[in-house]
């Protein structure tokens, strides 16, 4: 064998990775424990009886799907003792992903927040349901339920979400111009300035994760939310900039104070307006917000 020459197991698992890191990144909202997932999922994958596989993508997702579920189950009882807010780690991602509309919205930090309110085999049903369109009997053999089972899961989950997601998507472009608009408004600090582009019952989701200042308990309004803004620019005593960039395949926020990469703010638009703003702080979850994430639905 060639030092070029990679074994059938390895070809499949790299043909499939990102996939994999898909979907146990919108399973868990971590990329950290996304990459655990698909550790796990190589180390079983390699025992394999390759022979007996007839389609290597279905079996790596289940088995990428029952790692994912058993991580959850566990991360789920972390957050239980999280300090402040838990938001999903943030994500810079490829221009292609804000071009998928389908994919931009599957990994929106307003729908994976969305995502957290569901059970993990909810979670799990959802996410290879609506997500990536897996069939019903394939997501039964996956998280241990019959089809029947599945189908109402599915259903169940699918209502709890609709009731929950912003009800308009908006245009790429749009969204870029608001989130200018924003960032327009944090430097110049004009409060007239956050009021023009914030929606009257805007969300600000915070997480500082204990070692950050945020905001323990969402702040709702958007006078509330401007107030929030003014006082904490007056007290940093450094340079604050803020700079356009891409998180989770839509328009968001980079923040940096003298430099350095302090949080980022992802923003949910409707209606030529920020109606959320989900603002994460917590240095460990920054790993992946400057360095492009590859993400696919296929």
């Amino acid at each position: 064998m060639s030092e070029h020459t990679t074994d059938p197991a390895t070809e499949r698992f790299v043909a499939h990775r990102n996939l994999l890191f898909t979907v146990a990144y919108e399973m868990l909202g971590s990329a950290a424990d996304a990459e655990d997932v698909l550790q796990e999922t190589w180390l079983r994958w390699v025992e394999v009886d390759l022979g007996r596989v007839s389609d290597a993508r279905a079996y790596l997702v289940r088995i990428t799907t029952r790692q994912a579920l058993n991580r959850l189950r566990t991360t789920n009882r972390r957050k239980e003792t999280y300090v402040g807010q838990w938001l999903p780690e943030p994500l810079l991602t490829t221009p292609d992903v804000a071009e998928d509309v389908e994919l931009a919205e599957s990994v929106s930090m307003a729908l994976m927040v969305v995502l957290e309110t569901l059970s993990p085999t909810e979670r799990a049903v959802f996410v290879l349901r609506e997500v990536f369109d897996v069939a019903h009997g394939e997501i039964a053999a996956a998280v241990g339920k019959s089809p029947a089972a599945v189908r109402q899961i599915a259903q169940r989950a699918r209502r709890h979400v609709e009731a929950r997601r912003p009800r308009k998507p908006v245009s790429s472009s749009e969204a870029r111009a608001v989130a200018e608009s924003f960032r327009r408004a944090i430097e110049s600090r004009n409060p007239q300035d956050f009021l023009d582009v914030l929606a009257p019952e805007v969300v600000l989701l915070g997480d500082g994760g204990g070692t950050k200042a945020a905001p323990p308990q969402p702040i709702v309004g958007a006078e509330k939310v401007t107030r929030l803004y003014l006082r904490g620019s007056e007290r940093v005593d450094a340079t604050l900039t803020c700079e356009s960039t891409v998180a989770n395949g839509s328009p968001a926020l980079a923040v940096r104070v003298d430099g350095a990469l302090d949080g980022v703010m992802s923003l949910t638009v409707e209606n030529a307006r920020i109606t959320g703003i989900y603002y994460v702080r917590t240095p460990e979850k920054l790993t992946r917000a400057e360095v492009e994430t590859p993400l696919t639905l296929r």
